[in-house]
C-alpha cells in the first residue's frame, strides 16, 4: 500500500500535482487551513484539471490542518512567504518518519521550514512546469516542464519517486539541488522584477537587453563568490533563451501584482541582495531594482516584504 500524499497549498502547482497523483490511482489528500475552506472544497466535488482544453474532476479527499492523523509525506506547495506558518500548522502531525517536499520559489523559506520541523526530512524541489488557476479548485496545465528534487543532507533518492513516474510528473533526483535552486533564483531575478517595472510580457524584455545584461553580470559575480559557479555558467545566454521561449507569457511576479497578490520579492531579489551583503559583493543594480520594486509595490498598496 502506497504512503498517502498530503498536499498543503491548493494553488496551481499543488492542485496540479494532487490531480495527477489521484489520476494515477495513488492515495492523496488535500489539507486545507480551516473548516470553511474544507466545506467550500467539498461543495465543489473535487479538483478539476484542465489539460489540452479537456476538463476532468478528481474527487480527492479533503481534510483540515487540525486532523490528528500523522502525515508521512507532505507536499508543501504554498507560496514561500506562507511556508513557515503552513508547516507550523501541521507540525503536530509530523515526526522523524515524515518527509516534506518543498515546492517554493526562491531561497530562504526552505531553511525556515527545516528549522520548524528538525526531525523531519526536507526535500527541496525546483519546477519549470506551468499551470494557472481559472477558478476555485480548478487548474489549467499550461506548460510541460520538469521538476528537480534533492536533499543536500541526505543525497540518496527516496523510493517514492516511482509515484511521480506513475503520475506522469517528469522529474529527476539532483545530487546538487542547491545549484538548481540558485540557478532558478538568478533567472527569476533577471526577468520577473523587470516585467513588473516595465509592465510587459517576458518577450518585451528584448527591448531592454542592456538592463538584462547588467543584472546578469552582477548575478554571475554573486553566484561565483557564494560558491555556486555551476549556477553562474552561461547565465545570460540562458536568461535570453528563457525570455525568447516564454515571450508570450507574463512572469509569475507580474501575475501576482496584476492580481493584487503579495509577491515573493523577499525570497528572490531580497535573498540575493542579503547574500551579496554577507559576502561583500557589490550589486548596485540589483539593489536599485529591489528598491524600485518596493516603491512600486508600496504605491499599489501591496506588501513589499
Amino acid at each position: 500500500m502506497s504512503t498517502t500524499w498530503h498536499v498543503l497549498g491548493a494553488g496551481s502547482l499543488g492542485t496540479l500535482w494532487a490531480a495527477r497523483l489521484a489520476r494515477a490511482g495513488l492515495p492523496v489528500r488535500l489539507v486545507l487551513r480551516n473548516e470553511q475552506r474544507l466545506q467550500d472544497y467539498l461543495a465543489a466535488g473535487g479538483l478539476t484539471l484542465v489539460e489540452q482544453g479537456q476538463a476532468q474532476c478528481y474527487p480527492v479527499p479533503g481534510e483540515t490542518v487540525h486532523n490528528p492523523e500523522p502525515i508521512k509525506r507532505l507536499l508543501l506547495a504554498c507560496k514561500a512567504y506562507d511556508a513557515q506558518a503552513a508547516v507550523a500548522s501541521v507540525a503536530h502531525r509530523l515526526d522523524s518518519d515524515s518527509e516534506l517536499i518543498l515546492l517554493q520559489n526562491g531561497l530562504g523559506s526552505q531553511d525556515a521550514v527545516a528549522n520548524c520541523v528538525p526531525r523531519a526530512r526536507c526535500i527541496s524541489a525546483s519546477s519549470t512546469e506551468g499551470a494557472f488557476r481559472d477558478g476555485d479548485w480548478r487548474v489549467v496545465f499550461a506548460g510541460h516542464g520538469y521538476t528537480w528534487l534533492g536533499d543536500p543532507a541526505h543525497p540518496v533518492a527516496p523510493i517514492w519517486l516511482d509515484d511521480l513516474a506513475a503520475a506522469g510528473i517528469p522529474h529527476e533526483w539532483s545530487a546538487d539541488i542547491l545549484t538548481r535552486l540558485w540557478r532558478k533564483l538568478a533567472l527569476n531575478c533577471a526577468i520577473n522584477p523587470l516585467t513588473v517595472l516595465h509592465h510587459c510580457k517576458n518577450g518585451e524584455l528584448q527591448a531592454h537587453r542592456c538592463e538584462v545584461a547588467t543584472l546578469c553580470a552582477e548575478l554571475i559575480e554573486l553566484l561565483e563568490r557564494c560558491g555556486q559557479p555551476a549556477a553562474a555558467e552561461d547565465l545570460q545566454t540562458e536568461v535570453e533563451r528563457v525570455i525568447q521561449a516564454t515571450a508570450a507569457n507574463y512572469s509569475s511576479m507580474y501575475q501576482d501584482v496584476a492580481n493584487q497578490r503579495r509577491t515573493e520579492i523577499s525570497y528572490l531579489l531580497g535573498h540575493a541582495c542579503a547574500v551579496a551583503e554577507r559576502h561583500g559583493v557589490a550589486v548596485p543594480h540589483l539593489e536599485q531594482m529591489r528598491q524600485r520594486l518596493i516603491t512600486h509595490l508600496d504605491n499599489l498598496g501591496l506588501p513589499s516584504d
